[in-house]
């Protein structure tokens, strides 16, 4: 497995608190940045897409904004429209832009994940995330990941495991 050496391979910090302090069990995996969208991650670090997830932020198209962070597997697709949408008894979503994602998250999209979230917003993992041997998530940023057994996600204050993704055909 190819490794990205550079000083920057760390956590960003709010992450790093945040599963210190739950007590979470993980593994720093450092990424080159060019590197870090998904389907690349996984090419080039030799990573089954069955165990990478991305969390994906999902707003309300009305004012006020109300947003949700979604985890699912590299290999399926969220369900935006029903699932995601029941949950959030929001009837129009959307997926937050980078920009958004980035103001309201503090993280960047390649490296967004479930830590470190504001509390203000709900988290929604989906349970086909949870049966997996272990999961790959985002870093806070675009030089880590994070390599965990799924059932630390459990010590995340407000996540939810629910069906909300699809298979991908």
């Amino acid at each position: 497995m190819q490794r990205y050496n550079r000083r920057v391979s760390e956590l960003d910090p709010d992450v790093r608190r945040a599963i210190d302090y739950l007590g979470i069990r993980y593994e720093v995996l450092p990424c080159n940045p060019d590197w870090a969208d998904t389907d690349v991650f996984c090419a080039n670090y030799d990573i089954p897409r069955q165990n990478a997830a991305n969390t994906i932020l999902v707003a309300s198209k009305s004012d006020p904004r109300k947003y949700s962070a979604c985890l699912v597997l590299a290999v399926t697709k969220l369900d935006v429209n029903h699932a995601v949408s029941a949950l959030m008894g929001i009837k129009r979503l959307s997926f937050a832009s980078a920009d958004e994602t980035k103001a309201v998250t503090g993280q960047s999209i390649g490296g967004v994940t479930v830590f470190a979230i504001p509390d203000s917003i709900p988290i929604y993992v989906d349970r086909r995330v949870m049966d997996a041997q272990y999961v790959i998530v985002g870093g806070g940023n675009r030089s880590t990941k994070i390599k965990l057994a799924p059932g630390e996600l459990r010590r995340v204050p407000g996540l939810s495991v629910a069906d909300i993704a699809i298979e991908r055909i």
